[in-house]
């Protein structure tokens, strides 16, 4: 089944340039099927690119999506024009009276500040919030995963001495996980931050299972509350072959001299095609996270979704 998106959405011709069934709304709404609902928080701040990499993953399942995009009222991207945003966007006020079978909260790039010195803080925390009692399992990725761990848990992020740059192997932690279903026992996953949690502070909260993990300077990968279904994933499975490069090229013609992504490059050699090692991985994982903890365990009637919300 397709992914239906929004008419004129740019990242729809890439993605039919892909072979990946894309449907507009005008044809979806012709069709008497109960689409999943998932609404995507987006953070970053050229849209269009992070659009691509999540509708990608989203499309590649029997399942029929629906998406709606969100933007932050509190800090307006710079990177992305008013234009496309008032097209192709809304705001959190014209949803929140919505119910969602899921949502995801993307990264953003701000994890050299603390969470309150963020300019759309409160606006995300409320967002979060919200999602409790609107949203039926909720995805956060990167930056996302680490807003999510804090405010629904309070656990603090910390500065590395080395930025974790590079594709790392990951092993599952947990056997019999439906997240991890078709996984293999050792698996690689791009990451791309500042910043970590410590694992002894999420074995803390008895709520949180670490789910998947690496053994080098990675860290924990996706922590989750299965009961509250929420996913809390440190890495970027969603990324381009070429994400991580255009990274270190754009460091390097600044002058910053960037270390070489780890596992990346043939020989760390950056004038050679990188290697990808991850796309199944990311397929399986979203694959698994709207099979398993959306569209089976999500009420066919989403107004039965928590009907005491006060929202």
């Amino acid at each position: 089944m397709p992914i239906k998106v929004p008419n004129a959405l740019p990242a729809a011709h890439i993605l039919e340039s892909e072979n990946i069934f894309v449907m507009d709304a005008d044809r979806a709404y012709s069709q008497d099927i109960r689409p999943l609902k998932i609404l995507i928080l987006n953070l970053m701040p050229i849209k269009y690119i992070t659009e691509t990499q999540l509708l990608r993953l989203l499309g590649n399942s029997p399942l029929q999506v629906e998406v709606d995009f969100i933007y932050t009222e509190t800090y307006v991207p710079s990177h992305t024009p008013s234009d496309y945003l008032a097209q192709f966007y809304g705001t959190f006020d014209e949803v929140r009276h919505k119910k969602y079978d899921g949502m995801i909260i993307t990264g953003a790039p701000v994890e050299h500040m603390e969470f309150e010195e963020v300019a759309y803080w409160d606006e995300v925390a409320e967002i979060m919030e919200w999602s409790k009692t609107h949203v039926y399992s909720t995805f956060h990725i990167c930056w996302g995963a680490q807003a999510g761990l804090y405010y629904h848990y309070g656990i603090p992020k910390f500065q590395v001495p080395k930025k974790i740059f590079g594709v790392f192997k990951h092993h599952k932690c947990v056997e019999h996980e439906r997240l991890l279903r078709g996984f293999d026992d050792e698996f690689y996953v791009p990451h791309s931050r500042h910043t970590e949690e410590h694992k002894e502070d999420i074995l803390k909260v008895p709520e949180l299972t670490i789910l998947a993990e690496s053994d080098s300077e990675a860290g924990p990968y996706i922590i989750a509350n299965l009961e509250k279904r929420q996913f809390f994933i440190t890495g970027h499975a969603e990324y381009d072959p070429t994400t991580l490069k255009q990274e270190y090229d754009r460091d390097f013609k600044a002058g910053m001299n960037p270390q070489i992504p780890q596992n990346y490059y043939p020989d760390d050699d950056p004038s050679k095609p990188p290697i990808v090692r991850w796309r199944s991985v990311a397929h399986l994982l979203f694959a698994n996270w709207l099979n398993y903890y959306v569209y089976q365990e999500t009420p066919y009637e989403l107004d039965e979704l928590y009907k005491e919300s006060e929202y």
